[in-house]
């Protein structure tokens, strides 16, 4: 039987699909890229906003038609929608015969193999379960690079998110865990580690009594064939001094930090439930340049936030700005259904929103556009991500550049490369968000 596996929303959800992958492979069940060859179908779902929830359901529909014209024979749909709106998704959408929450990856294959017999079967594990799968993951980014999923679920509670009510409390995977894991993807050929969790900086408080990820980072650091190592998704209140200099020291950690501050207005910042204040975002920033001054610094923000005045707005636009963050995302204000901002009152019109975000995208244009021509004339070290279609022409990825998020260096060269590959160039072009360049001989 071949399998089409659906994967939405987050890099954490698709380490659950690899993982999925692994264990249905492990069963003996084959895959297939196509719907018109696909005999089940797995939807491994995103409610986080509200575009990705429409995203998810459109897809469960669209897959929905396939069961409906009998040649899909199983419809799966797992993860965060099917762990926040299971009742709503057996009752609208009746053609999926299984639901599985987001702490019931182990069971996958069990459930396929059920419905396939003929038997219900839904599987919700307790949001408190173990974060650990043991699972052998197919990789689906192309081999050269992974995302460790370090801990699962959320204790900050931001009055926004919907995190914590599908994913439950912060539990740390066992260092011992993701050390294996990780040897694992090197012995598969993976040479970047994007280090991904709720929260990464927390990692070990739960566990260790610590904050274990600078000892984390250390080990990592000692496995033969990883060469790059990205964290992704740092709270600014929880960097530390230890972290920085690990940072700093360790020469296979890139000089990259993803920050995600939300904004920076002390009032949106304490609606919002963050632990901040716009001091210590400024000061923490400063701490980090200054230690690192090479480090690329990303970072995300909301606008239009319940309540959110023209001053506040300004006060943010002000702030990125002075900033000047090396890469910069903004999302309009999602109201999400069971979270405290959306009982907030002075809910903002989404115009006023969408055109909040477009001013800010803007400014952060212009802002990236000077930084990338700063970096003409100078020689950096890059990935090899793939080739253009008949040009002689690869698409290439710098540190300061996280996979699918960030921009991309195109290096011209007749040399003969492949994914993975580390080539030294010289930087010889740039617009907004992507750099030009050529292999370095010097």
């Amino acid at each position: 039987m071949k399998i089409l596996m659906v994967s939405l929303g987050c890099d954490k959800n698709l380490v659950d699909t690899e993982k999925m992958l692994g264990i249905l492979s492990g069963r003996g069940y084959e895959f297939t890229y196509e719907e018109s060859e696909a005999e089940a179908v797995i939807v491994n779902t995103c409610c986080f906003i509200g575009d990705a929830k429409e995203e998810s359901i459109n897809t469960l529909l669209e897959m929905a038609e396939l069961k409906k014209s009998g040649q899909v024979k199983a419809l799966i749909a797992a993860g965060c929608l099917s762990q926040r709106f299971k009742e709503e998704i057996q009752k609208e959408i009746p053609e999926v015969d299984a639901l599985v929450g987001t702490m019931s990856v182990q069971s996958i294959a069990d459930t396929l193999d059920k419905i396939l017999e003929g038997k219900a079967c839904n599987t919700f594990m307790p949001l408190d379960s173990s974060p650990v799968v043991k699972a052998k993951r197919i990789l689906t980014t192309g081999g050269h690079f992974a995302y460790l999923k370090i801990a699962e679920g959320c204790d900050k509670n931001c009055t926004y998110c919907i995190i914590p009510k599908v994913r439950g409390g912060y539990r740390s995977v066992p260092m011992e865990e993701l050390l294996e894991e990780a040897a694992r993807l090197a012995d598969d050929g993976v040479r970047e580690l994007l280090l991904v969790a709720q929260e990464t900086t927390l990692y070990g408080k739960d566990i260790y009594g610590r904050k274990a990820l600078p000892e984390l980072l250390h080990r990592l650091c000692g496995i033969p064939g990883i060469y790059w190592i990205r964290i992704l998704y740092c709270y600014p209140e929880e960097i530390t001094d230890e972290l920085i200099e690990t940072i700093a020291t360790e020469s296979k950690i890139c000089h990259y930090l993803d920050i995600p501050v939300q904004h920076a207005s002390d009032d949106v910042l304490r609606r919002m439930g963050r632990w901040t204040n716009q001091k210590q975002l400024r000061e923490v920033v400063e701490k980090l340049r200054t230690r690192i001054p090479d480090i690329a610094l990303r970072t995300t923000l909301i606008a239009g936030f319940p309540g959110e005045t023209q001053e506040d707005f300004e006060e943010l636009y002000r702030f990125v700005n002075d900033i000047e963050f090396d890469r910069l995302g903004v999302f309009p204000y999602s109201r999400e259904e069971d979270t405290v901002a959306a009982g907030m009152p002075d809910q903002i019109p989404e115009e006023t929103k969408e055109f909040r975000r477009g001013e800010l995208m803007e400014l952060q244009q212009a802002i990236s556009f000077e930084k990338n021509e700063s970096l003409i004339g100078t020689v950096t070290t890059v990935m090899i991500e793939g080739k253009v279609a008949d040009e002689d022409t690869y698409v290439a990825r710098t540190y300061r550049d996280a996979p699918d998020v960030d921009g991309y260096l195109f290096l011209n060269t007749t040399a003969n490369l492949v994914s993975g590959d580390l080539v030294k160039v010289l930087i010889t072009d740039s617009n907004e968000y992507d750099l030009i360049g050529e292999i370095y001989n010097g």
